[in-house]
């Protein structure tokens, strides 16, 4: 699959300014951080929960508990990815049963990742209440899911897709629109 850019919707300023403020919101919808933990979807919904969550600290002066959550096993399409999935960790260093989650994601569009991540984290327990978190909400929703904290709607067509990079994996920062072109 190659992907043709079209445009840099975020650049690193942008995205982090965007993060600055979902973390304002974070703590005053939440009023404060007890009892307040931050789950990233692998992979790059751990990045983002990351830059959220030290713009928590810097704003409230203490660190909020992370983790992350791989989601793979949990798909309604995992028929569909091939006989080798990409398998991440689900990494839960903390019990989230009667805790204020923050599920972060970096792009909203279906609604089928949190779907999964839902039945993950209520494997793992019941928490006081889940909200959602991502970056870029492109539309196009399948299913009843809408998120809580949104860095930036970004009206798509169906054949286009929004890439954010994160330093970890891209040596970049930026949130780009594109299409899939043949090969």
């Amino acid at each position: 699959m190659n992907f043709a850019e079209k445009a840099v919707i975020m650049d690193a300023n942008e995205m982090h300014r965007a993060v600055r403020r979902m973390a304002h919101e974070v703590v005053e919808a939440n009023k404060g951080v007890e009892n307040l933990v931050l789950l990233g979807i692998q992979r790059r919904g751990v990045s983002i929960a990351r830059m959220l969550g030290e713009a928590i600290a810097q704003i409230e002066g203490q660190a909020v508990p992370q983790g992350a959550l791989d989601i793979t096993f949990y798909r309604d399409d995992l028929s569909t990815l091939g006989p080798a999935p990409q398998v991440s960790s689900t990494e839960m260093p903390f019990d989230v049963t009667g805790r204020n989650i923050i599920l972060v994601d970096d792009v909203l569009y279906t609604g089928r990742t949190v779907r999964a991540a839902l039945d993950v984290i209520m494997d793992w327990g019941r928490p006081a209440a889940i909200r959602l978190a991502v970056l870029v909400d492109r539309g196009h929703r399948e299913l009843p899911i809408r998120p809580d904290f949104v860095g930036k709607n970004v009206p798509t067509s169906q054949k286009e897709i929004i890439k954010v990079k994160v330093t970890e994996f891209d040596d970049t920062e930026e949130v780009v629109v594109g299409e899939v072109v043949a090969e």
